[in-house]
């Protein structure tokens, strides 16, 4: 898996192969988390709309909660079901 990159204004920590990515979305949207997917799961970044709904930005899947977004599967990897679920 990727060592992951903590940035100064985000409390959590991101994938290095997001970082440029996050760091351009950040300058008009309120990421709220992200994943690469680490060649499992598809890339994922979630963020907070201007209605304020919580979004995943790829897939435009609304996701119900304002915390811990991801899962952990039986790897370690994590996931997000919504995404998933629509995916199937």
């Amino acid at each position: 898996m990727c060592k992951k990159k903590q940035f100064k204004y985000c409390p959590s920590k991101i994938d290095p192969c997001m970082v440029e990515l996050i760091t351009r979305l950040n300058e008009g949207l309120q990421t709220l988390a992200c994943c690469c997917g680490h060649g499992k799961y598809q890339r994922t970044i979630i963020f907070r709309n201007y209605e304020g709904r919580i979004i995943e930005l790829i897939t435009g899947i609304e996701i119900p909660r304002k915390k811990k977004f991801y899962k952990r599967d039986s790897e370690g990897f994590y996931y997000i079901p919504e995404v998933c679920e629509a995916k199937k």
